[in-house]
C-alpha cells in the first residue's frame, strides 16, 4: 500500500478508501456514511516500535475490511498523525484532530489519553474514541484496551536477574507515569529478586522520550555502579543505552517489538505487547458496530496479547541452554495459570 506523508502537518494518508461508519452511542447503531478513521500517534513512529504497530493494526483491519466491500463507495478511509514527543502538545492536538469533524473514530495508545480526551468527547459529542494501552471506565464515547503488563515486566525482570553476574539491574525510563511507577518497575524489579535472591534494581529517569545522549550519560553512571542488565522504556533515547551499553559491556532486555538484530549479543531477550493485534481486532470490532462504549477489556501474555521471542536465533546463541530452559519453565506457567502473579505489590 502506498502511504503519502502530508509535510508540515504530520499527517500520513493511507489511501484504503471508506466503509460503513459506526458511530452511533451504542455498538450496534450504524450510521449510513463511508467510516474515517483517524491514528493519532503521541510520538514519532519511527522512534517507537509501539505506536507504530498501532498504525500497523489499523491498516491491517482497513485492509481487510474493505477487501470485503461491494463497492468503492463502502470502503474506509485511515489517516495518520504523528503528534510528536512533546506531552504538553497532545490536548491541542488531538482537540485539532476532532475539531475537524472528519473523524468517526480516533484511536490511540497512551495511558494518559483517556484524561485528555474526557474534556475534548465533551466538547464534541459526536467523537468516538479507542485507547490502547489505558483504562477508563464510563464514557460512552470511550473505548479503552488495558495490558496486563504485570506478565511482561515481571517476565523481563527474571530474565535480567537469570542473566546479571553483578547482581545488579536497571530500568531506564523516559518518564514517571502510573503504569511505569505502579506496574512496570515494581515488577520488573520483583522479578529480578525471584530470579536471583538479593538481586537490586535502580530506577532512572531520562526526562523524555527523545534523548539519547542522556540515555547513554544515565548508561555509563549505571556501568560505573557495577550494573550489568538494563531494562530501557524510553522511546528515541533508548538508541543512547543500546550504543552505551554495547561499549561497557552490559546486557539489555527490550520491552517493544523483537529487537534483536538492533545489536545481537547486546540485547539479550526481547518482549512485546501485541498492539497491532489489539489495534486490528478494536478496529474490526468498531467497523461491525459492536465496540462496548465505556467499558476497559483488560488482555495480557495468557490471552496472547504479549509474546517472550524465545525462539530467535540471537537468543539461543547468546542465551546459556539453563537460563532459557528456566524462561521456559516461567513463560509456559504464566500461560497454562500454574504460576499467576498478585495484582498489587504493596504487601
Amino acid at each position: 500500500m502506498k502511504v503519502f506523508r502530508k509535510y508540515g502537518q504530520g499527517l500520513l494518508l493511507l489511501p484504503a478508501l471508506a466503509l460503513i461508519s459506526l458511530s452511533g452511542c451504542t455498538g450496534t447503531e450504524k450510521s449510513t456514511h463511508a467510516a474515517s478513521i483517524a491514528v493519532f500517534i503521541p510520538g514519532i513512529m519511527a522512534d517507537s516500535p509501539t505506536y507504530a504497530h498501532v498504525a500497523e493494526g489499523v491498516q491491517e483491519a482497513i485492509e481487510a475490511f474493505n477487501g470485503t466491500a461491494a463497492s468503492e463507495a463502502e470502503k474506509a478511509t485511515v489517516y495518520i498523525m504523528e503528534a510528536g514527543t512533546n506531552q504538553a502538545e497532545w490536548p491541542g492536538k488531538l482537540t485539532s484532530l476532532a475539531a475537524t469533524g472528519s473523524y468517526d473514530l480516533i484511536i490511540s495508545s497512551n495511558p494518559s489519553l483517556p484524561e485528555i480526551a474526557q474534556p475534548i468527547a465533551q466538547q464534541f459529542p459526536k467523537q468516538k474514541f479507542i485507547f490502547l494501552d489505558a483504562a477508563l471506565a464510563g464514557n460512552r464515547q470511550i473505548y479503552t484496551i488495558s495490558y496486563n503488563q504485570r506478565d511482561q515486566a515481571y517476565i523481563s525482570g527474571y530474565m535480567a536477574g537469570l542473566y546479571s553476574r553483578s547482581h545488579k539491574v536497571a530500568l531506564v525510563a523516559a518518564q514517571e507515569y502510573p503504569i511505569m511507577n505502579n506496574i512496570l518497575h515494581p515488577y520488573f524489579a520483583r522479578g529480578a529478586a525471584d530470579a536471583y535472591a538479593g538481586t537490586s534494581c535502580e530506577f532512572r529517569i531520562v526526562g523524555n522520550w527523545y534523548d539519547a545522549s542522556k540515555g547513554a550519560e544515565i548508561t555509563n553512571a549505571l556501568a560505573d555502579a557495577g550494573i550489568d542488565v538494563i531494562l530501557p522504556i524510553c522511546g528515541g533515547a533508548s538508541q543512547g543505552v543500546i550504543s552505551a551499553a554495547g561499549e561497557r559491556g552490559q546486557h539489555i532486555v527490550w520491552f517493544d517489538e523483537n529487537g534483536f538484530k538492533k545489536a545481537p549479543g547486546t540485547i539479550i531477550s526481547c518482549c512485546m505487547t501485541r498492539q497491532a493485534k489489539a489495534a486490528k481486532e478494536a478496529t474490526l470490532q468498531y467497523l461491525a458496530g459492536d465496540t462496548p462504549w465505556g467499558t476497559i477489556k483488560e488482555v495480557g501474555f495468557k490471552e496472547g496479547y504479549a509474546e517472550f521471542f524465545d525462539s530467535d536465533e540471537n537468543y539461543i546463541r547468546h542465551v546459556s541452554e539453563d537460563i532459557r530452559n528456566k524462561m521456559k519453565e516461567l513463560t509456559a506457567g504464566l500461560l497454562d495459570g500454574s504460576i499467576s502473579l498478585p495484582d498489587s505489590l504493596d504487601s
